[in-house]
């Protein structure tokens, strides 16, 4: 099973949903950079359960411990260990589920792979896993903010409600002024109203997170078999629940002409930079120094709290309902799972990029 993330900047982790803990390795760290370790906690604080109504009933504190590569309040540039205890599972909740497949679940591609399965949560295939994610993310961001790159999603849609301006009209600061995470405040509170209607009839619903990357240095990622794009591609289709992604116009380029959309280049007081930014910041698989942005399109939890026909292990035709505490949708929580894939995967070509001319 692979659990590593990244070639120079690393990410390897472990732990399952109902287990003891959920942790990480980071390797490739650079030294002498500032850990914040207040920051780190404010992020892991952003995905945890339990923060609102629209959110998962599971109360986790989610409390990281770092245990080792930090010193004096910075990074050594060795490995950086960290742990998350799990505390407050609820393991009796999935017993029915013991030899289910549920529907749009990993639960029958993994126990057909592997020949067993952890049935509490989903075990390894759980969203609880992006915990490291999140640590591994803050300490990119760390790194990414030495350099001046800043990274910043939202949700731009839930169900039928979205956002319908351009990222630029917003101010994403007011992204944490509300629980669904959405800078616009009409909208958001529409969004709001919308996942606790679901959530009262036991469903779940879909949407979109929109991701802007500022200040990223002109030349991250390879012409060929590791373009920007791809490599950020790979990273958001690896988040559970993510379905698909499109960069800048995306899949309006489909019935756009060249002339219309060509990012032209223009001289800004000697600076060369793009007059539009419909590539989305990205040319040739290579950051052109403009804001990177892309939007990612989240699938509707896959567990209801309504009954489902499935089959058991045996191939039997079964019905099943799931209990406990599930997240109606997962656009909140998401928010800073993709920032932290998103630091990970620009400090990683940051710091391949350093290997491209002596």
């Amino acid at each position: 099973m692979r659990n590593t993330f990244g070639n120079i900047f690393t990410l390897t982790s472990f732990g399952e949903s109902h287990g003891k803990a959920v942790g990480g390795v980071i390797d490739g760290m650079p030294a002498g950079v500032a850990i914040d370790t207040a920051f780190i906690q404010k992020e892991l604080d952003r995905r945890r359960p339990g923060q609102s109504n629209i959110t998962t009933g599971r109360n986790e504190g989610d409390r990281v411990e770092l245990l080792s590569g930090v010193f004096e309040g910075k990074s050594t540039g060795c490995p950086i260990g960290f742990v998350v205890h799990n505390t407050n599972q609820h393991s009796d909740d999935y017993d029915n589920l013991r030899n289910a497949f549920r529907p749009s679940h990993a639960d029958y591609t993994y126990y057909n792979k592997y020949g067993i399965r952890d049935h509490r949560g989903g075990g390894r295939s759980s969203a609880r896993i992006t915990i490291s994610r999140c640590v591994g993310g803050a300490l990119a961001k760390l790194a990414l903010k030495e350099i001046g790159v800043e990274i910043n999603a939202y949700t731009s849609q839930v169900g039928h409600i979205r956002l319908d301006k351009d990222y630029t009209a917003y101010d994403l600061t007011k992204t944490e002024d509300n629980a669904v995470r959405c800078p616009d405040e009409t909208k958001a509170r529409e969004m709001e109203r919308l996942i606790a209607e679901v959530k009262a009839q036991g469903d779940t619903i879909g949407g979109t997170i929109t991701c802007v990357i500022k200040g990223c240095p002109v030349g991250l990622g390879e012409p060929e078999f590791g373009k920007l794009n791809a490599m950020l591609g790979s990273a958001m289709l690896g988040i559970n629940a993510a379905k698909a992604i499109e960069f800048g116009m995306g899949f309006d380029v489909a019935e756009a002409r060249g002339s219309e959309i060509n990012d032209l280049f223009v001289s800004d007081n000697g600076h060369i930079r793009t007059a539009t930014n419909n590539s989305g910041g990205i040319q040739g698989g290579m950051s052109n120094g403009e804001d990177i942005f892309f939007r990612i399109a989240f699938k509707p939890v896959a567990t209801l709290l309504q009954e489902q026909e499935t089959v058991d292990t045996d191939g039997n035709n079964i019905t099943v309902k799931a209990r406990g505490r599930h997240d109606p949708c997962v656009l909140p929580r998401a928010v800073p799972i993709v920032e932290a894939m998103a630091a990970m995967t620009v400090l990683d070509l940051y710091l391949a990029n350093k290997t491209t001319i002596i």
